[in-house]
């Protein structure tokens, strides 16, 4: 066996998870879409820890931040997870591939994000807000610098742009871990393309379940209105458009399109 598998057989792969999903029970989901929220918040509060107060290039900050953020989807590839926005991917090429179909796509991707955004606010309360991680200064400036910038400094369209950009890395970190064949070439295959939408400014809905609440809790004056309808929407369809038709369509097309 060699040490990665081809695209080809990769995309198959992917199509069989996908196809295998709608065997999960609603347990299994609410814990693993739980636990996905849960894994993502953990590398956004570790980016905002690390990140905060440094007196460097604007460009050098933006990698350190990029670069710890994939402990995340570290966590859930190799530990097991539900993530709504790998999820855009698996589910799609399930249903392209007839593995699967439009109403159980429609209703894993609900329960995903509902319980990925449980994860990401238990995160946000327990842990950064109730355990005081991020209510001392400097650290709450951050908190709420970073959510005020995603609520007050993109238009409607830049989030749905950015969510694209996002996603459409997330899952080909995703595709390459799947295609990898040791834990090593796993980490590494996610690391670069989520560090790179970090870095790049791009939008991604669960880690911003996190980074948002968390700026409210400590006193950003967002509503829960803008918090929804300025980010979460926007850039949570930008992500459904940037896993499932860019990496998701136009690979299906290539490798599985009879």
């Amino acid at each position: 066996m060699g040490s990665f598998k081809s695209p080809k057989d990769t995309f198959n792969e992917i199509s069989n998870i996908g196809g295998n999903k709608h065997n999960l029970s609603l347990a299994s989901f609410i814990i693993l879409g739980f636990l996905a929220g849960v894994y993502i918040a953990f590398g956004g509060m570790l980016s905002e820890v690390v990140t905060t107060g440094l007196n460097c290039p604007i460009g050098l900050k933006k990698f350190l931040f990029g670069a710890l953020f994939p402990l995340g989807l570290i966590l859930i590839v190799l530990c097991g997870a539900e993530l709504f926005t790998g999820s855009c991917l698996y589910l799609n090429v399930a249903v392209l591939d007839k593995k699967s179909n439009l109403k159980t796509l429609t209703k894993i991707l609900a329960e995903t994000w509902f319980f990925n955004f449980i994860g990401a606010l238990f995160v946000a309360f327990f842990f950064a807000y109730l355990g005081g991680i991020l209510v001392s200064e400097p650290f709450s400036t951050t908190a709420i610098t970073v959510a005020n910038n995603k609520i007050f400094g993109l238009t409607w369209v830049e989030a749905l742009i950015r969510g694209i950009g996002c996603n459409w890395l997330v899952c080909l970190a995703i595709f390459i871990a799947v295609s990898s064949e040791d834990v090593i070439s796993k980490i590494l295959g996610i690391w670069f393309p989520i560090m790179a939408f970090v870095v790049l400014g791009f939008e991604h809905s669960v880690a911003n379940m996190f980074f948002i609440p968390l700026g409210m809790m400590l006193g950003s004056p967002i509503s829960i209105t803008q918090l929804f309808f300025n980010n979460l929407i926007p850039v949570t369809i930008g992500n459904i458009i940037g896993g499932a038709f860019f990496v998701g369509c136009l690979y299906w097309i290539v490798y599985l399109k009879k």
